[in-house]
């Protein structure tokens, strides 16, 4: 038991920065209490203690506004963060060092007395607010944004977003790497933030990187060829595009557009 409580203080350490020793986790942390009020009541309704375990249950949801049935099955090192608002179904399966924060719900769509809430496997994370219903699987490693609502399985790795909930990324995306390579090159620092994002502007952007990658491997192959022919003399190297003339360029732009607009006005006055 003991080991048990030490190893989910030192999860709290390992995904909460805001925790600062050991006392203020174990006394001010309402996710590690209801977790720990969730083992007492699992213990009392495998033992058909099951009006007891209810209401032990029922005190945790009223100190921390953590709502764990206790039928449900958690895994080792499994954190709450802030907590308030999670709803815990009774069929619900939980694997190791998963997290979930406030507002989340992982509930059924039926009222059949069988498996109806989902299952989560190791090192799935859960942002605030999501809503993961019915009896489905969230693979391992898997993220889940916040807000969203996911109603089918998703795969080991991937990222799920929006209502309903849609994939984005998965970590087998073929081109993901050299969309990173190409966004790295031309100093676009704003495309590591947004790769997970939905947003069309994202989107465009990385097809934008996916064909920029393309023309600088054609050209790579072109200068080979030159190289080997002995027509490459007097071929200077490409230059190296940084974010910084990407965006004075434009305010250069823009200002010679001021200017001009200005000219106009005073010949219209002459």
């Amino acid at each position: 038991m003991f080991q048990r409580i030490r190893e989910d203080i030192e999860s709290v350490f390992e995904r909460d920065p805001a925790a600062r020793n050991a006392l203020e986790v174990l006394t001010t942390y309402p996710g590690l209490h209801a977790v720990w009020g969730h083992r007492i009541s699992s213990f009392l309704w495998h033992h058909h203690l099951k009006w007891l375990a209810r209401v032990v249950s029922n005190l945790f949801r009223w100190l921390t506004g953590i709502e764990i049935h206790p039928g449900a099955t958690i895994g080792c090192r499994f954190f709450i963060d802030h907590g308030m608002g999670v709803v815990i179904g009774e069929t619900a399966i939980i694997g190791n060092d998963c997290t979930l924060y406030h507002g989340v719900t992982l509930g059924g769509t039926s009222w059949d007395k069988g498996k109806r809430h989902p299952t989560l496997e190791d090192n799935v994370v859960i942002g605030a607010g999501a809503k993961v219903l019915g009896p489905i699987t969230i693979g391992t490693s898997a993220k889940i944004g916040s807000n969203s609502v996911v109603v089918k399985d998703v795969p080991a790795m991937a990222t799920v977003i929006g209502i309903p909930g849609h994939i984005v990324n998965t970590e087998t995306d073929k081109n993901d790497h050299k969309r990173k390579e190409q966004a790295k090159k031309i100093g676009f620092t704003a495309y590591g933030e947004t790769q997970d994002s939905a947003d069309p502007v994202a989107q465009a952007v990385n097809h934008i990187l996916e064909h920029l990658h393309a023309v600088d491997a054609r050209i790579n192959l072109i200068d080979g060829k030159l190289e080997q022919a002995g027509l490459a003399e007097g071929l200077g190297d490409m230059p190296e595009i940084a974010a910084e003339e990407l965006s004075s360029g434009g305010d250069e732009k823009s200002h010679d557009q001021t200017v001009d607009t200005s000219d106009n006005k005073d010949g219209e006055k002459n």
